[in-house]
């Protein structure tokens, strides 16, 4: 390629992300599993390019490629409001591996209670730590706050999924009960995120006006943000935690099948990871990450909040504003 590196604008989106389809691209793009493996030096040293390509001084010898995998490096394993390092398990591209490895525990192993007290308790355990690392950042969460968040979460789920299973161990189908895991995930999603982000709802979060000048803080914009994510995490996890389990009631009943009895939570790994390669990156690219919200909205439901902005702006109020609705 004859383009170099001083061509490429490092902020601006490689994928048209007003589409749903450019997000596809972006989110698929950014959660490729193979970088995972990374070392954390090899992640600083992207951030370190990317940051010497923003100010200029990287070599104009450094060919486009180059470029593109370290923005993916940098946009797959850093906060995007902050810059931070993610933790191991919050980056999105161990979205994938860590989402197959624990959605398959859960469905192979359902049929016992500390079979699903154990599986819960780690797959909300992970949640609490994917929830808090791509949260809003400019809302800080106390140490109070995410231990409320992580204790509601793993008891709302272990309710739904114990309260499930009892119930439908004795009004259900055998079939029916393999859905256990997928409502106890439905059900801790809509307690874990909102109370991991209840600051955001409380206090509101910074929203801009188009050319990304803060105009004030919004409660609402955080309830839709969230709104959306709960709704993104949900759809993520439900092709694989629906659909399989009526492949498998099928193949379990296969004398083939049933000779090989290792192979039950193997098989079903790995056609969670099928699932999820292609449901990550479509339940993130189904709403845009950089969210608006109609002013007006906001004069019905927080004049307080939209009187500040009045005063911020000299009562040039934009008609829409826009956030960061987080993943």
């Amino acid at each position: 390629m004859s383009q170099l590196s001083n061509f490429i604008d490092v902020d601006k989106p490689l994928f048209d992300l007003s589409t749903f389809s450019g997000r596809f691209e972006y989110y698929a793009w950014m959660t490729d599993p193979r970088t995972v493996i990374l070392s954390s030096d090899r992640l600083l040293q992207a951030k370190a390019m990317i940051e010497n390509y923003r100010q200029g001084k990287q070599s104009p010898q450094v060919m486009p490629e180059e470029v593109h995998y370290n923005m993916k490096l940098y946009s797959s394993a850093f906060h995007p409001d902050t810059g931070e390092l993610q933790n191991f398990c919050g980056r999105m591209s161990f979205q994938v591996p860590g989402g197959m490895l624990i959605t398959g525990g859960m469905l192979a192993f359902y049929r016992t209670v500390p079979a699903v007290v154990l599986w819960q308790f780690i797959n909300q355990s992970f949640n609490a730590v994917v929830n808090y690392t791509n949260r809003n950042a400019n809302s800080p969460t106390s140490v109070t706050q995410l231990g409320v968040a992580y204790v509601s979460a793993t008891t709302s789920a272990l309710i739904a999924a114990i309260g499930c299973k009892n119930y439908w161990s004795k009004k259900a189908s055998p079939l029916f009960q393999r859905f256990v895991p997928f409502a106890a995930v439905a059900a801790a999603n809509f307690v874990n995120i909102p109370l991991m982000r209840q600051n955001e709802i409380l206090n509101g979060i910074e929203v801009k006006n188009e050319d990304g000048e803060v105009v004030g803080q919004s409660r609402l914009a955080s309830v839709k943000g969230i709104g959306q994510v709960v709704v993104s995490r949900i759809l993520m996890a439900a092709p694989g935690m629906l659909v399989l389990p009526l492949i498998m009631e099928r193949l379990e009943k296969l004398p083939a099948y049933r000779r090989i009895k290792w192979i039950n939570a193997p098989f079903q790994t790995l056609m969670v990871g099928c699932f999820l390669c292609f449901m990550v990156p479509s339940a993130c690219a189904l709403f845009p990450q950089q969210c608006s919200l109609d002013t007006s909205t906001m004069r019905t439901f927080e004049p307080e909040l939209y009187k500040e902005m009045e005063s911020k702006t000299g009562g040039l109020v934009p008609k829409k504003v826009y956030f960061n609705k987080g993943l």
